[in-house]
């Protein structure tokens, strides 16, 4: 502590007259003459204003660079000219020594500290201890600690356990890519780092504890996007026995909303309970199973509407359409919407208007006048409406509607409430799906979650491919905002039906005993039904900060390349450490 007798964010009026001694760094030097100089010392908790009157402590000064941590020792007394937007703006520091602590050598730094966010994202990533100088950057640091905090004394108080599963662990097909480490005393083998704490959860219910939960770390080789971090990233991993559906969200719903109240950039979130949408409501209604909730557009299948009204690209095609009323935007902005949303999607959409004396025009306009009293009449449409429309296979119509939705409820006014946190829970997901790829059925989600009818379904759906595809399961995600926090499931924790559910994709039981072991042979010694999820802990700091990035509310986060350029990993190794775990680098150069 430098036995400092006060921080740099606390000392006020009611100080004057005290000798005081504080530390931090050297922020900024205004030199007036040669023995006056205003300086700004800064440190975790804020700043303070000291001046130098003297040609002694002039020297040291003129001696460092700014960055360099000093301690000063001196008066505190009443600034002349006040500054009201500083905690301190009443008083400053007159002293009488200054102790250089740690110096800057460097007269330029790679970027201003309190502007460090306007500089290139790979040059703050580089030099991130000195991005997290800048208050700004910080607070986002000490909000993630606060908001985890916060997490934990919630489900600490609602009975549940914290238990720290392993990290070292084996592979499995989660999804994504594993991270693979070599084995030294078992050559030819590799651990994995976890995806997630799935199967040891699920473990931990069928060792009889009753409620687990924990801060988990997760790694998945993946890309980076806008709010995923590649890599590693945390979740509020949780898991219930004896549990339904409806008591992991009576968890969720109590715990969340006071986190988002007192600690995000709005005070008003949802309140218990959140809103259920099935996953074909949502698909249908807000063309995502992700739906922001803040925007009050919706999506209207016109497929029997205008479907056969001769425009090339709605022959055989599913049609959609969104309705935005009030509309007084350009020419310009709508042709700026249609290419951002091509970008987007890969899919082109049309439109059409409804000008202020009821007529339909623009766009696609010339293929509606013989439907227009219809359309007008079955879409409700009034003066100044705008309809945005895409076309295409069920799915893809879907999904560009989806998209129309966010980007037009987004930049039109009147269309978003963009100063609350909404939630909903996406519900009934489908168990399977026909593989994009492989043309075959594939689990949709979570193959370990339970089948919505249990075995009895199963069988049926064995039976029929079109039952099978119409077969739900007991998995929902959480969403705000229109971001997904969470996925989560009841678990099937009976092994016949395990079993059976993964024979329909055509894996038998030796291939769940070999994938599975343990938990397979866990069921086997008697499971309690159990249900759990796992919010994403970065992506709901990143709602909470207002920040468009993960790696903000992230303390040393990768780049999008999934690199540290900081501590340059990855990185090559030495020979022999590559000998010691029985692997040989053969990657040839591209």
């Amino acid at each position: 502590m430098q036995n400092r007798t006060h921080n740099c964010n606390e000392l006020r009026i009611t100080n004057v007259g005290e000798q005081v001694k504080i530390c931090g760094w050297l922020e900024n030097v205004r030199q007036v003459s040669k023995n006056l100089a205003f300086l700004v010392l800064r440190d975790y908790y804020g700043t303070t204003q000291v001046v130098v009157e003297t040609e002694e402590i002039m020297e040291i000064i003129d001696s460092i660079n700014c960055e360099t941590t000093i301690s000063v020792e001196g008066t505190v007394r009443e600034r002349s000219s006040k500054n009201p937007n500083l905690p301190t703006g009443e008083i400053e520091v007159v002293p009488e020594k200054v102790e250089i602590l740690g110096k800057c050598i460097y007269n330029e730094l790679p970027f201003e500290i309190n502007r460090s966010k306007e500089a290139d994202e790979n040059t703050r990533l580089k030099y991130r201890y000195l991005d997290l100088r800048n208050p700004v950057v910080k607070e986002k640091i000490i909000l993630r600690s606060r908001v985890i905090a916060a997490l934990r004394k919630a489900m600490t108080d609602e009975g549940f356990l914290e238990i720290t599963t392993p990290i070292l662990t084996c592979s499995s097909p989660e999804g994504a890519r594993d991270y693979l480490v070599p084995s030294r005393n078992h050559p030819g083998k590799f651990y994995a780092l976890p995806q997630a704490p799935q199967q040891f959860k699920q473990l931990l219910m069928t060792s009889g504890f009753d409620k687990y939960f924990q801060i988990a770390p997760c790694f998945r080789d993946e890309d980076a996007r806008a709010d995923r971090s590649p890599g590693e990233f945390y979740q509020l991993d949780m898991e219930m026995s004896f549990a339904s559906q409806d008591d992991v969200f009576a968890v969720i719903e109590k715990v969340l909303p006071p986190v988002f109240s007192e600690y995000g950039t709005y005070n008003r979130a949802s309140e218990a309970p959140f809103k259920r949408i099935p996953y074909k409501e949502a698909m249908e209604k807000y063309g995502s199973d992700k739906p922001d909730l803040r925007i009050d557009l919706t999506v209207t299948d016109v497929t029997d509407l205008i479907g056969d009204c001769g425009f090339e690209p709605f022959n055989n095609a599913t049609v959609k359409a969104v309705v935005v009323d009030n509309f007084s935007e350009t020419r310009k902005f709508i042709d700026k919407t249609v290419a951002d949303v091509e970008v987007q999607t890969g899919q082109k959409t049309y439109w059409f208007k409804v000008d202020e004396n009821g007529v339909i025009m623009g766009g696609i306009a010339k293929f509606l006048q013989e439907k227009a009293d219809a359309i007008i009449s079955t879409l409700n449409l009034k003066p100044n409406t705008f309809v945005a429309i895409s076309a295409g296979e069920k799915l893809v119509a879907q999904k560009t509607a989806g998209v129309l939705v966010k980007t037009l409820g987004a930049t039109v006014e009147g269309h978003m409430d963009k100063e609350c946190y909404e939630f909903c829970w996406i519900v009934d997901f489908p168990m399977y799906e026909m593989g994009e790829e492989s043309g075959k059925l594939e689990f949709c989600h979570n193959p370990f979650s339970m089948p919505q009818g249990g075995l009895d379904a199963l069988l049926e759906a064995e039976k029929d491919i079109n039952k099978a595809l119409e077969l739900n399961a007991y998995q929902y995600d959480l969403v705000c905002n229109g971001i997904e926090l969470s996925s989560g499931a009841v678990r099937n924790h009976n092994p016949e039906i395990m079993v059976k559910a993964f024979e329909i994709v055509g894996l038998g039981e030796d291939d769940v005993k070999a994938k599975f072991p343990a938990m397979y042979n866990a069921f086997c010694y008697g499971a309690p039904p159990h249900a759990g999820i796992a919010p994403g802990v970065d992506r709901m700091i990143m709602i909470l900060a207002a920040e468009d990035s993960i790696r903000e509310i992230i303390p040393f986060p990768m780049n999008k390349s999934a690199q540290d350029i900081m501590m340059g990993a990855p990185s090559f190794v030495e020979d022999y450490q590559l000998r010691d775990v029985h692997i040989r680098i053969d990657a040839k150069e591209e």
